[in-house]
C-alpha cells in the first residue's frame, strides 16, 4: 500500500516504538498525527515529522475522534499504530496477604485494551468512508502492539498480561469484522525492547545488557527501529491480515 499523500495516526508516538514508526511513516510520505499524553515530546515529534500533535487519552472517545479528524484533514487515513500503553507490576496477593488493588488492575485494562479498541474502532470507521486504494478494495491497515507477556507473563504481570492477551485475542475477530470494509488488522508482540522505560546512564546500560543475556539471539535488547520495520511491513504488505507476530529475538520469558 502506497502511503504517500495519506495520513497516519500513531498513538504513543512521542517516544520509543511509536516515534520510530512515525519517522518511518513520514519517510514514506505519510502525514503523521502523533497522539500522546506528553505534550513537550509530542509537539517536538510532530515538528520533526512535519505532522500534527494531539494530546489524548486513548480511552477517551472524544479525544481520539479529535485526533482522527485531524488526520483526515491531512489526507485519507490509511495507517494506524496503537503503541500507547502502560505497565503495572504487582502480585495478585503479595507476601503480606494484600490483594492486588482492583482500580490499578482496571486502569491497565482501560488504557492497554479498551484504549486500543477505542482507537481501532474509530479509525476503522474513518477508513471505511474513504475510497479503496486497489482492486482488492483495500482501504487501510491497523497495527496493534501487544507483548510477549501475552504468552509468557511473569510474576507480577497479571494486569499487563491480561491487557496484552486481550489485544492478541481480539486481533483475528476484528480482522474478520473489518474485512467487509477492506481494512486489515495485525498485532505485534514485542520482546525486550530498548525504550526510555529503562532510563539512562551507566546503571541503566548495565541492566539492559543483563536483560539482553536472556534473549536467544541476538543477545541484546531490540531497538525501536527494528520494531518499526515490522510495523511498516504489516501496513504495506497487502496479504498480512489477522496475525500476531512475535518480534523478540526468540526469547521465552521465565517466571521472574
Amino acid at each position: 500500500m502506497d502511503l504517500n499523500a495519506t495520513s497516519a495516526l500513531v498513538t504513543g508516538g512521542a517516544s520509543g516504538i511509536g516515534l520510530a514508526t512515525a519517522q518511518r511513516l513520514a519517510a514514506l510520505g505519510a502525514r503523521v498525527v502523533v497522539l500522546d499524553m506528553n505534550e513537550e515530546k509530542g509537539e517536538a515529534a510532530a515538528r520533526e515529522l512535519g505532522g500534527r500533535f494531539v494530546k489524548a487519552d486513548v480511552s477517551s472517545e472524544e479525544a481520539v475522534q479529535k485526533a482522527i479528524d485531524t488526520a483526515t484533514e491531512l489526507g485519507p487515513l490509511r495507517s494506524v499504530l496503537n503503541a500507547a500503553g502502560i505497565g503495572n507490576a504487582a502480585r495478585t496477593v503479595d507476601r503480606e496477604g494484600k490483594p492486588f488493588d482492583l482500580k490499578a488492575f482496571e486502569f491497565v485494562i482501560r488504557v492497554n485494551l479498551i484504549g486500543t479498541f477505542n482507537v481501532l474502532r474509530l479509525a476503522a470507521a474513518a477508513m471505511s468512508a474513504s475510497e479503496p486504494v486497489d482492486e482488492d478494495g483495500q482501504r487501510g491497515a491497523i497495527v496493534n502492539l501487544a507483548s510477549v507477556a501475552a504468552f509468557d507473563g511473569q510474576i507480577g504481570q497479571a494486569a499487563y498480561s491480561a491487557s496484552k492477551g486481550g489485544v492478541v485475542g481480539m486481533t483475528l475477530p476484528i480482522a474478520r469484522d473489518l474485512a467487509a470494509i477492506g481494512v486489515r488488522v495485525n498485532t505485534i508482540a514485542p520482546g525486550l525492547i530498548d525504550t526510555p522505560i529503562y532510563g539512562e546512564g551507566e546503571g541503566s546500560e548495565k541492566f539492559k545488557a543483563h536483560l539482553g543475556e536472556s534473549v536467544l539471539f541476538p543477545k541484546r535488547l531490540g531497538s525501536g527501529d527494528e520494531l518499526a520495520s515490522m510495523v511498516i511491513e504489516l501496513i504495506t504488505n497487502p496479504y498480512m491480515n489477522g496475525e500476531t507476530v512475535r518480534v523478540d529475538g526468540g526469547i521465552r520469558m521465565p517466571p521472574k
